[in-house]
This record gives C-alpha cells, structure tokens and sequence, in this order.
C-alpha cells in the first residue's frame, strides 16, 4: 500500500511540472472541489453528481483564483517600474 501512494504521489507531483500556472490552479480547484463534492454527494445520495458538479465549481474557482493572481502580479510589476523610473 504503501510503493502505491508514494507511485501516486510522485505521479502527481510530477505530471505538474509541465503545466502553467493557470493549468494547475485549474486542476488543483477540479480536484479539492471534486472531493468536496464526493463527500456532499455521498450525504445526499449521490456521490458521482456530487464530484462531477464539486469539480466544475472546483475548476472555476481555481481558475478565477489565478486571474486574481495574475492581475496582482502584474499591477505589481506595473508600481514597481514606475517606481524606478521615478528615480
């Protein structure tokens, strides 16, 4: 059990290093919502409906996130040049 969630992990870890930022906020807020959904679902009676709506919202959510994250860094970078050109 244990050879299966270090393969897993190690899987995980590394199918990300390839991806954007964007592609693993994304991914990241699919996968939290999806567990989040399964749990809800599971209680409502139906697990599957509950992951497959909890990774929708999941995905939207993380991919707003980044957006958010995005337009920080760049108002940032915008001050930050301003800043030196002002020297």
């Amino acid at each position: 059990m244990k050879r299966v969630s270090g393969l897993a992990a190690a899987l995980l870890t590394n199918g990300c290093a390839n991806m954007t930022d964007t592609q693993q906020r994304t991914l990241s807020g699919a996968g939290l919502g999806a567990a989040a959904g399964t749990a809800i679902g599971a209680l409502s009676g139906s697990a599957g409906w509950g992951a497959a709506i909890g990774a929708g919202v999941g995905a939207a959510g993380g991919y707003l996130y980044d957006q958010n994250q995005k337009a920080k860094e760049q108002e940032y970078r915008r001050g930050y040049s301003a800043g030196q050109q002002g020297r």
